[in-house]
């Protein structure tokens, strides 16, 4: 029986076209760090660091992955790298907020959901820091305390579209494949977790499917669609 909703966050709880977020994301990066190495040296070392956490298939998590690679590639300290990294999503990180909008059908489906008596997870790809997520939360106009859940580069161990990572997710919700669906907009990344028996709801208003890979979902639809799902669900235990 479905009792659990795996929300992705970028597209989905936080409307945002994945291109500007990338741009904004970058260059404002680049900019915080410009006083200790070049910006596009920096973004490359990012990106770099970022493949290798998405391709990485062992046990470390996407943290130890991350550092692991961009030590090899600059000639400063780390802990140096490290401290202004954790500074950056205290502060220019903010900016990135300018290329995002909340939707009042989000914070209404979650809030029926929530009512309902749903346990509700964010299943984002776990390529950043927990306050960074956090902060999307927040952007988002949700509250953090709604999610039993929240993956994070510290946390978890694997990305999409990796099975892995949505087995870590159930293993840590205790959880079942057929009690859960993945709400997300990326074709690739969200919908690979039917392969477990998850049920998948696509949303559609900011989909992704760069690969032009066919369409299979148990659900897809607009926000407003999915609030209307969210309206027509029985609670749990009903």
């Amino acid at each position: 029986m479905l009792d659990t909703f795996l929300f992705d966050l970028d597209g989905t709880l936080l409307p945002l076209d994945m291109d500007d977020f990338i741009k904004c994301y970058f260059t404002e990066i680049g900019r915080y760090f410009e006083d200790m190495i070049d910006a596009q040296k920096m973004i490359n070392h990012v990106w770099t660091g970022t493949k290798a956490m998405v391709t990485n298939r062992e046990e470390k998590t996407n943290q130890q992955v991350f550092m692991n690679t961009f030590k090899n590639l600059i000639d400063g300290n780390l802990d140096v790298y490290q401290e202004r990294f954790d500074r950056f999503y205290d502060e220019g990180f903010l900016k990135v907020q300018n290329c995002t909008r909340p939707c009042s059908l989000v914070k209404e489906a979650i809030a029926v959901l929530k009512k309902k008596k749903y346990t509700l997870a964010v299943a984002t790809n776990p390529l950043f820091p927990r306050k960074a997520i956090l902060h999307r939360i927040h952007w988002a106009g949700l509250d953090p305390d709604d999610f039993v859940y929240i993956s994070s580069y510290e946390y978890n161990h694997y990305c999409k579209p990796h099975l892995e990572f949505y087995i870590e997710v159930l293993e840590s919700l205790q959880k079942q494949p057929e009690q859960c669906m993945m709400v997300g907009n990326d074709v690739k990344d969200d919908l690979v977790a039917s392969k477990l028996g998850i049920q998948t709801y696509l949303i559609t208003d900011y989909v992704l499917n760069r690969c032009q890979l066919p369409v299979e979902c148990t659900h897809q639809g607009s926000y407003k669609d999915f609030y209307q799902f969210a309206c027509d669900l029985p609670e749990v235990g009903c």
